[in-house]
């Protein structure tokens, strides 16, 4: 599905995503910000706030530099189609040459029990190594990435500090992540958003 498609799909959840985890990152911290859409909303969350980031896609990195605020970085090397996610050597380089206040991380898929999955090798890749590089991890995720699973594995939920769903999110996998150590933010969202 086109990016633009999945950025529009629940906007109001996404925003609302965003700003929860948004309000876990202090003023003057470092941080990582992933690739997607929902870390996308993230990042507008950020703008315009004293912060140094590292923002792995074009599309984070336009919104945070939007206006004066944030120092932004990308780390260079290929882009991929659509996504405007930085891909490959160049971009896993420069997260594991870096070490991070917190990591804003999405994921396809979060299921507890098959943990944090990407539907692409290279993308787990670089995942992992900002759960490697950042002393708080954030997961932000809809209440649909908790029950579903992808191919390729990067980490636990306990390699996550604090995760970011709605309060809508299936139960059983909220009480998954608690009993994982988790800090659970679970966000309400207006029906019909």
């Amino acid at each position: 599905m086109p990016f633009s498609t999945r950025y529009d799909a629940d906007q109001v959840r996404k925003e609302a995503l965003g700003a929860a985890a948004a309000a876990l990152v202090e003023d003057h911290e470092s941080l990582v910000v992933d690739n997607g859409t929902t870390c996308l909303a993230v990042a507008r969350s950020l703008t315009g706030r004293p912060l140094t980031a590292l923002a792995l896609s074009l599309h984070a990195a336009a919104a945070l530099a939007a206006v004066p605020g944030v120092s932004v970085v990308v780390p260079g090397g290929a882009v991929e189609t659509d996504t405007l996610a930085f891909a490959g050597g160049a971009a896993l380089e420069a997260v594991q040459a870096l070490h991070v206040d917190v990591a804003v991380l999405g994921a396809c898929s979060a299921a507890p029990d098959h943990g944090l999955t990407s539907v692409t090798f290279e993308d787990a890749r670089l995942k992992r190594a900002c759960l490697a590089a950042a002393t708080r991890t954030v997961l932000v995720a809809g209440p649909d990435k908790l029950v579903t699973v992808s191919t390729f594995r990067f980490g636990d939920p306990t390699d996550v500090m604090h995760l970011v769903t709605t309060a809508d999110a299936d139960p059983h996998a909220v009480a998954a992540y608690r009993a994982a150590g988790v800090e659970v933010h679970l966000v309400e969202v207006a029906a019909g958003a």
